[in-house]
C-alpha cells in the first residue's frame, strides 16, 4: 500500500497520452501570453491593491508586489521546464505524478481547486462590485442585498447600512462564462484575446494620465510604522501584502493546462508562461506607484481603487473607462482560471481519481463540457455566497502550496529522470527550486492563521475523499 501511494506515472506513459488526442489543438505562443496576461490581470489589480495598501502596507505596496513577482518567477521556471517535458492537460498536478507520486499528485490537484475554482469566484465578486458601480454612475440600482455575500454589510442608498443576501452580478457573470467556454476553446481564446488588448490598453492610459498628478506628499511615509500587530504596516505588513497581493499573479501556471490544446506545446507553452508573467509585472508595478501616489492610502480600501483614483485626477472621462476595462478584464481572468480547473478535472477522470463524466467531451465543440458545466454551477454558487477577502487569501494559499511541490518536484525529476529531453531547462540548479520553495513558504506564514485552518480542514476533507473513493477508482483504472 505504501508503493502505491507514491506510485509515479512514467514520462512515456504521459507522452503517449498526450499522443491519444481528443481535445482541439488551436492555441500558438501569442493566444498562450494572452490567455496568461488575461488570468493574471484581474481582481487582483483592481481590486486587491487598494485593500493591501490601505490595511497593509501603505506606499509599499510596490514592495510586495516585487516580492510577490520573485516568488511567481522562480516557480514560473518550474513550471516552464516541467511543461515542456510534460505537455499534458492538468498542470502542476500532472508534474506532480510524474515527479512526487499519486498521493502527492492527488493532494495537488484537491489544491489547485482553491487556486483556480475559488480564484474565479473571487475574482466574480470583484467583478460585481465594478458592475455595481458603473450601473450606479447611470442612475441604475440592483437591490443592494442582492450585490453582496451573507454577512458581508452594504451601504443603501440613504446611507444605512444592510446585511447582504446574495452576490447575484458576481453568479451570473460565472455562468456567461460557462456557456462560452462550453462552445469552444477556439472561440474562447480570441474573446480572451480581445479582452486582454482592451484591459492592458486602458492600464496604460491609467499609468500615463494619472503620473503627471502623482504627489510626493502620499508616498511619504513610503513604508508607515507598524502599529504593533503583526501585518499592520511596517515589514510584517509588506510580508502580509506579499501573501495578499501574490493573489495578483496567479494565472501564468494556467497557461499550462491548456497543453493538449497546444500547436507546439514543448516550445510555446515556456514563452506564454513566462512572457505573460514578466509583461504583467512591469504594468503592475507602474499602475501600484500611480495608484499610492494619486491617493492616500487609507482612502484606497474600497471596491474600485483604481476609479477612485481617478475620480481624484478630475479626469472623470477616464473612470467609466476605467470600469468597463475592469470588467472586461475580468472577465477574460475568469474565462482563464474556469478553463484551467477543467481541464484539471478532465486529467484526474482519465487517471480514475475523479468520475467519468469529468472526462466526457462534446462531440461537437470538442470540450469538456459536463465538467465545465459542473465547475461553473458550484463556481457561480461560491461567488454568490463567500466574501472576497475570505476567498482572496485561501486562493492564494492553495496556490503557493502548490507552486512549493512544483518546484520541489524539478528537483526530484533531475534525479529520477537525469537524461528525460529537456526542450527548456531550469538555470541554475538547484537554488532557483529551493529558492522558489522557500519564498513561497515564507509568503504562506505570513497569511492569517485562519487562513491556515481553513486550507488544513480543506486538506483533510480531501484525504478523505482520496482513500474513502478515489484510491479505489485509481486501482481499478491501474488494473485496465
Amino acid at each position: 500500500m505504501t508503493s502505491s501511494l507514491f506510485r509515479r506515472k512514467s514520462l512515456d506513459r504521459l507522452r503517449a497520452e498526450a499522443g491519444g488526442q481528443i481535445l482541439r489543438r488551436a492555441l500558438g505562443p501569442l493566444d498562450l501570453t494572452a490567455l496568461g496576461i488575461g488570468s493574471i490581470i484581474g481582481t487582483g489589480i483592481f481590486v486587491l491593491t487598494g485593500m493591501v495598501a490601505s490595511l497593509h502596507t501603505g506606499p509599499a505596496l510596490v514592495i510586495s508586489m516585487v516580492f510577490a513577482a520573485l516568488c511567481c518567477g522562480f516557480a514560473g521556471l518550474c513550471y516552464a521546464e516541467l511543461a515542456s517535458m510534460i505537455p499534458v492537460a492538468g498542470s502542476a498536478y500532472t508534474y506532480a505524478y510524474a515527479t512526487l507520486g499519486e498521493m502527492v499528485a492527488w493532494i495537488i490537484g484537491w489544491d489547485l481547486m482553491l487556486e483556480y475554482a475559488l480564484s474565479a469566484s473571487t475574482v466574480a465578486v470583484g467583478w460585481s462590485g465594478y458592475f455595481v458601480s458603473l450601473l450606479d454612475s447611470f442612475g441604475l440600482r440592483i437591490p443592494r442585498g442582492f450585490t453582496a455575500a451573507p454577512g458581508v454589510q452594504v451601504t443603501l442608498a440613504d446611507g444605512a447600512f444592510s446585511p447582504g443576501v446574495f452576490n447575484l452580478p458576481a453568479a451570473a457573470v460565472v455562468c456567461a462564462v460557462t456557456i462560452l467556454l462550453v462552445k469552444g476553446i477556439k472561440e474562447s481564446a480570441r474573446t480572451n484575446a480581445v479582452l486582454v488588448a482592451i484591459k492592458v490598453a486602458v492600464l496604460v492610459v491609467f499609468v500615463v494620465a494619472g503620473a503627471s498628478y502623482v504627489s510626493a506628499d502620499n508616498l511619504h511615509p513610503f513604508l508607515p510604522r507598524n502599529t504593533g500587530e503583526f501585518g499592520t504596516f511596517g515589514w510584517s505588513g509588506v510580508l502580509r501584502g506579499t501573501g495578499i497581493i501574490f493573489f495578483a499573479f496567479i494565472g501564468f501556471d494556467a497557461v499550462s493546462t491548456a497543453a493538449q490544446e497546444t500547436r507546439n506545446p514543448q516550445r510555446d507553452l515556456t514563452t506564454g508562461m513566462l512572457a505573460s508573467l514578466a509583461i504583467c509585472t512591469v504594468l503592475y508595478v507602474a499602475v501600484g506607484i500611480v495608484l499610492v501616489g494619486i491617493v492616500a492610502f487609507p482612502r484606497l480600501n474600497v471596491a474600485a481603487p483604481l476609479a477612485v483614483a481617478i475620480d481624484a485626477t478630475g479626469l472623470t472621462w477616464l473612470s467609466p473607462l476605467i470600469k468597463v476595462s475592469a470588467l472586461f478584464g475580468m472577465f477574460s481572468t475568469m474565462l482563464v482560471q474556469l478553463l484551467g480547473q477543467t481541464r484539471i478535472f478532465f486529467a484526474m477522470s482519465r487517471d480514475g481519481f475523479l468520475p467519468r463524466v469529468f472526462g466526457e467531451v462534446h462531440p461537437r465543440f470538442r470540450t469538456p463540457h459536463v465538467s465545465t458545466v459542473l465547475t461553473g454551477a458550484v463556481t457561480a454558487l461560491l461567488a454568490g455566497l463567500t466574501p472576497i477577502d475570505v476567498l482572496g487569501q485561501l486562493v492564494a494559499m492553495g496556490t503557493l502550496l502548490a507552486f512549493i511541490l512544483v518546484s520541489i518536484g524539478i528537483i526530484v525529476l533531475r534525479r529520477t529522470d537525469p537524461d528525460a529531453p529537456r526542450p527548456f531547462r531550469v538555470p541554475l540548479m538547484p537554488w532557483v527550486p529551493v529558492f522558489g520553495a522557500l519564498s513561497c513558504f515564507g509568503a504562506m506564514l505570513a497569511l492569517p492563521a485562519e487562513t491556515w485552518i481553513r486550507l488544513v480542514v480543506w486538506l483533510v476533507l480531501g484525504f478523505v475523499v482520496y482513500f474513502g473513493y478515489s484510491r479505489r477508482r485509481m486501482a481499478a483504472a491501474v488494473r485496465a
